[in-house]
């Protein structure tokens, strides 16, 4: 670790321990070089470094300096789009971790959705009804969307959304069956019921339900080719 990585991971730990807290200013330059005994150039760089990781922001002028950034859960989610697309995850992977986070957050969906929370669900449902193919995917998306909102922990939809996106890349989706769109909307429907009447195990259920037929019938029909092989062809 050279040493204004070894200065970046420092000042990363004490905003993540809460001694800098969002909107606090951090100790300037000179300040910086004394305490840990490194040159200027030193703190430069790894200010530069938590300025890309987006911890920190840096302001111009007499009233200027580098500021701990408010966490920002777009950024979080964008980060985390990159890395899982990336990896090339398949299907099967995407739906299972899917099934993993939506499942639960439907049953507490259940149990602590405010009367904004359900007015948004029946608003993407509506909003889906009677669309063609490649419009209707982005109501669909967002009633899941909604649906962890309404569980109450902002964590699930920062960690959902990337996985969302990821998958949303990999449809053609104007070949969408109507038979699967007219599923997706019904299921959706049932997922919605569950959720007004309180009934934390219907929700969960449903939501299970709706996703395996979402493996199993819609996103096969919807899936883009996988691209073509570029190794080179055997010779002989």
């Amino acid at each position: 670790m050279t040493a204004y990585q070894a200065l970046a991971a420092d000042l990363r730990r004490r905003i993540v321990s809460g001694e800098f807290l969002p909107g606090d200013r951090l100790p300037v330059e000179p300040e910086l070089c004394a305490g840990y005994g490194v040159s200027r150039s030193t703190v430069r760089e790894a200010l530069r470094l938590l300025t890309s990781q987006n911890l920190i922001r840096t302001v111009r002028g007499t009233a200027g300096g580098s500021f701990v950034a408010h966490p920002d859960p777009d950024h979080i989610s964008a980060y985390l789009e990159t890395s899982v697309d990336m990896m090339r995850p398949g299907i099967d992977q995407l739906t299972e971790i899917r099934e993993l986070l939506e499942v639960p957050a439907a049953g507490l969906a259940a149990l602590r959705r405010s009367g904004a929370d359900l007015e948004a669900l029946r608003g993407c449902i509506a909003g889906a009804r009677g669309r063609a193919a490649g419009e209707v995917f982005a109501p669909n998306r967002d009633f899941h969307v909604v649906l962890l909102r309404a569980a109450g922990n902002p964590l699930l939809e920062i960690v959902a959304r990337p996985v969302f996106e990821v998958l949303e890349g990999r449809f053609v989706r104007d070949r969408a069956p109507r038979a699967a769109l007219d599923a997706i909307d019904r299921e959706h429907r049932i997922v919605l019921r569950h959720v007004e009447a309180g009934d934390a195990e219907g929700a969960r259920e449903a939501t299970r339900r709706h996703l395996e037929n979402l493996r199993t019938v819609y996103y096969p029909s919807v899936e883009r080719p996988a691209p073509a092989s570029r190794d080179p062809a055997p010779a002989g």
